[in-house]
């Protein structure tokens, strides 16, 4: 795999995740990998524009990916690519690309670095080494079982910790765009009397992001609105102008996170 790092001002790098497993849809796991993933991407300046969770059905799997991999820079998948039958996405992947589903002899020596007794590597643990023809191998340091890139697809383990060793692998291979910034204003009243000027704020301002989020803190409403800019200038000279927009409003002080951070 040949690393692609570097700064890309000018273009917006965009991603998309697409979470696969039914016992994320039903309740049973709380997905983590959203979080992990937006939060990485955030800091490397890539735009995470949507994520999905789809069921252990082949053909949505394939709809997703495809449409996903069509609309953004990059695509990262978890789940299903254990050993059991419902482990089915690289073979979904492999159909998405019109490639064929190969025992690849790169993940085979590594899963025999992970089960040196012949006997311990059964045909169940053997699906893990079938990957679609053309992918690169991800490193899996925490149990050896790969993952895979083909194309614009990162497909990676559903279970945190490897995941998350997963995409250390992979950081180094991603363009990076322009990090971005946030600011908090944190305002004293109920949304609905603050909706008219943030409305003003973001026609006034369309460089930058702006989101309000209520809250209830010792039964008193509040608001948090968070600003989102990839320029110091512009997050900094909308915060100001909302700022002062909003304090009439407010029936305390309003607490401004001023240190812009990703």
């Amino acid at each position: 795999m040949t690393a692609d790092q570097g700064h890309v001002p000018a273009m917006e790098i965009t991603a998309r995740i697409v979470v696969i497993g039914n016992e994320v849809l039903s309740g049973r796991t709380r997905d983590a990998n959203i979080t992990f993933i937006a939060q990485q991407l955030t800091a490397l300046g890539i735009r995470l524009v949507e994520a999905r969770v789809v069921r252990d059905v082949e053909d949505e799997i394939v709809r997703a990916i495809d449409e996903s991999r069509a609309a953004a820079t990059y695509v990262f998948t978890t789940g299903g690519i254990g050993p059991t039958h419902d482990d089915i996405t690289a073979a979904a992947v492999a159909k998405a690309f019109g490639v064929e589903l190969l025992l690849d002899e790169r993940a085979l020596a590594r899963l025999r670095r992970q089960y040196p007794d012949p006997a311990d590597l059964n045909p169940a643990r053997l699906r893990m080494a079938r990957i679609p023809a053309g992918a690169a191998l991800i490193d899996n340091p925490v149990s050896n079982a790969p993952g895979f890139r083909i194309g614009n697809v990162f497909v990676m383990a559903g279970v945190p910790r490897i995941m998350q060793a997963m995409f250390d692998g992979i950081r180094p291979l991603l363009r990076t765009g322009r990090p971005m910034l946030s600011r908090t204003l944190t305002v004293h009243c109920p949304e609905g009397r603050i909706a008219g000027p943030l409305a003003e704020a973001q026609d006034a301002h369309p460089a930058v992001e702006i989101g309000s989020y209520p809250f209830i803190r010792e039964d008193r409403l509040g608001v948090a609105v968070v600003l989102r800019a990839t320029e110091p200038g512009r997050l900094a000279e909308a915060a100001a102008d909302l700022r002062a927009r909003l304090a009439p409003l407010s029936t305390a002080p309003i607490e401004d996170d001023a240190a812009p951070c990703p």
